[in-house]
């Protein structure tokens, strides 16, 4: 048998920790999420529901209601999130527009449901520290989303967030220096 590396000899190295609340791909565990972060998952799944089959928000939230887990969601935030979203996406549209490297349309569902989600909370939800808008959107994309669109969504959102909410990430950064 050969020693590990940087083990002395005679000594049982020790297993690595093990990460709780994580699984083996680092997305959380479905236990360690919050009933605000489930709600953000459901808006999600709802709102690629409205960008691919072009579903009514009644219908979407009729559906996504019966899903398993639902009833552990925050179903005030998920309410505000499809709906808002959808009311005001030509808004939302306008905003993120100009920050894309390419043509909205060309985004993946996903990144760009998870852009209405960080937008409209950047915009609507001041109960949420900004960089917490920034890191659950971020986690959604990484969870659902391609292989490094978390990255463009990331980068989208931070040049978002000083338009949307100039005074907290002015305060932030004051902090920093």
């Amino acid at each position: 048998m050969s020693e590990a590396p940087n083990t002395p000899a005679g000594e049982t190295p020790t297993p690595p920790k093990k990460r709780t609340g994580l699984t083996s791909t680092g997305a959380r565990k479905a236990s360690s999420k919050s009933a605000r972060t489930r709600s953000r998952e459901f808006a999600l799944q709802a709102l690629y529901q409205h960008l691919v089959g072009k579903n009514s928000a009644t219908s979407i939230d009729m559906f996504t209601r019966d899903l398993a887990g639902f009833h552990k969601c925050d179903a005030a935030h998920y309410d505000a999130l499809l709906h808002g979203c959808i009311e005001i996406e030509q808004d939302l549209n306008a905003l993120i527009t100009p920050k894309l490297d390419r043509k909205l349309e060309e985004l993946s569902p996903i990144e760009q449901a998870c852009l209405w989600i960080g937008a409209y909370e950047l915009m609507h939800c001041m109960d949420v520290p900004w960089r917490v808008v920034l890191n659950e959107v971020i986690e959604l994309a990484k969870e659902f989303g391609g292989t490094d669109g978390h990255k463009y969504v990331n980068g989208i959102l931070n040049a978002l967030a000083p338009e949307l909410r100039a005074d907290e990430v002015g305060a932030d950064k004051a902090k920093k220096a």
